[in-house]
């Protein structure tokens, strides 16, 4: 769940960032995020559930690519990217100046050792989708060479989460004080804060702050009282409700990022109680979209219509927008021998702000159809080890939200790395291939709308709005990035006014 609810930022707020001058150089920021105990992580490759960890190797290493501004990709610790006329193969190119921060330059080997890592991990083939580990080579120092088992237009896009670097060979055992190449070093680590100082000679340019300090937070409440005491510089993802108690300070931005997160309802399509079409069907249509942006998000957020990547420009908004009819949804769930008698558990965490409430809302509407919900709240360790990616029905959180193609390759093709209702569907793999494979734009959002109303008619999300993003900041914290996903945590160029 890396790409789960990231590192807040810096959107449209409460007003806008008061203007100070020139960036200036010096002083540490104290940020706040989410996390629990039993979910650290250390390794750059692995599944990181708190955004406390995220937040810190992502500082602390370098993914190939990053999430750009005017285009929806550019290069990161790869400074350039092309591919051949198929689309199959991608050449990679390591930026100039690439260094590790004990010096060492970054090498094409480094990268191919670090990709096939990664590659191996339960979630690597989501990751780099159709590039398989013996396909990922060397050509020379400064080169890799990506090579996909069918045309793949976004191969790039799809690198900019997770493909950290790390030294070839580096054992397993080292892998938590290995040097990165980002902006920012480890000072330390403490189960789950740590401090960051800044990387001198940071290949990207110049950074900033001397110093980030991290601190981790179980519940958004805890994070929002300290940011209110003044102890916080800023408070990452705390939530509507943070915000309607912050917004008659002074002394704090409430910064709103429109439509910044997806907290999909998962119905597990490949057995139990949903793998009818009728009964996932049924549930998109009981549930109140209305009722649940307004009552778990406090207005925060938008109607969404069971359809991931909603920030895509290529979004089909022409698809109609799903709305509640309970009588249909008792006649769909009639006709598909639906269990009535049964109670159905719906398990959920606090991991992030609303998500908890939004499973209880949900049971309550669901009981208005005669369907009997009980909603289990699991600690975070346990969710992710015994209900992610196993469980038939269960809440689940993203925090990328520009790209269809990303939701589609990792979580709805048959087989993705992390396919979440275990779906598989011939018709939307095929609509997959051929987005992947078409270059010109006008028939690329064609092939892209037959994917996306195929995952609207059959998929087992129930995508029934999107959270804003909401971050509280002092007002000395300018420079905060606004691009979504992994542009969130790119902290290179925040500064302090004094």
């Amino acid at each position: 769940m890396g790409a789960a609810a990231l590192l807040a930022a810096c959107g449209g707020g409460s007003g806008p960032e008061p203007a100070a001058g020139g960036p200036r150089q010096g002083g540490t920021l104290r940020i706040g995020a989410l996390g629990r105990p039993s979910a650290l992580t250390r390794d750059p490759h692995g599944t990181q559930g708190n955004e406390s960890d995220y937040l810190v190797i992502a500082l602390v290493y370098d993914t190939l690519t990053a999430p750009g501004g005017k285009e929806n990709t550019v290069g990161r610790l790869a400074s350039a990217f092309t591919p051949s006329k198929d689309l199959k193969t991608w050449r990679f190119t390591i930026a100039e100046g690439a260094a590790f921060h004990d010096g060492t330059p970054v090498t094409a080997d480094d990268m191919v050792w670090s990709l096939r890592r990664l590659r191996g991990t339960p979630s690597g083939a989501a990751r780099l989708p159709g590039v398989t580990a013996d396909r990922i080579t060397a050509d020379g120092k400064r080169t890799v060479v990506l090579v996909s088992d069918y045309a793949n237009a976004e191969l790039p896009l799809l690198t900019r989460l997770s493909t950290f670097v790390l030294k070839k060979d580096t054992p397993d055992k080292a892998i938590a004080k290995a040097p990165g190449t980002g902006p920012f070093t480890l000072d330390w680590y403490r189960g789950g804060n740590a401090r960051l100082l800044r990387n001198k000679h940071w290949y990207g340019g110049a950074v900033h702050l001397d110093a980030i300090e991290v601190t981790m937070f179980q519940s958004p409440q805890a994070m929002a009282n300290a940011m209110l005491s003044g102890q916080l510089d800023v408070a990452s993802n705390v939530g509507a409700v943070a915000a309607r108690t912050a917004k008659a300070r002074q002394d704090i931005r409430v910064v709103r990022r429109p439509d910044d997160m997806a907290m999909p309802i998962v119905m597990r399509t490949s057995g139990g109680p949903f793998a009818d079409p009728r009964v996932r069907d049924a549930m998109k249509l009981l549930v109140d979209r209305e009722a649940m942006v307004r009552q778990v998000l406090s207005g925060y957020g938008t109607v969404a219509n069971d359809i991931l990547g909603t920030g895509d420009p290529a979004y089909a908004k022409d698809i109609p927008q799903r709305r509640r009819d309970l009588a249909q949804a008792k006649k769909l769930l009639t006709d598909a021998g639906f269990d009535f008698s049964r109670t159905y558990q719906l398990v959920t965490t606090e991991d992030v702000a609303g998500l908890a409430e939004s499973a209880t809302l949900f049971a309550s509407q669901a009981r208005e159809a005669g369907v009997r919900i009980e909603v289990v709240k699991q600690e975070s360790g346990a969710f992710y080890q015994k209900t992610w990616l196993k469980g038939d029905f269960y809440t689940a959180y993203w925090g990328t939200n520009d790209s269809v193609v990303f939701f589609a390759s990792k979580t709805l093709t048959t087989g993705a790395g992390q396919n979440e209702a275990d779906w598989s569907d011939k018709a939307f793999d095929a609509a997959y291939r051929k987005v992947m494979g078409t270059a010109d734009r006008t028939a690329r959002t064609a092939a892209l709308r037959d994917l996306q109303r195929i995952e609207h008619e059959k998929s087992g999300y129930l995508l029934w709005g999107m959270a804003d993003g909401i971050d509280l900041a002092a007002p000395k914290v300018h420079g905060l990035p606004t691009l979504p996903g992994y542009g969130r945590v790119q902290l290179e160029n925040v500064w302090l006014a004094p």
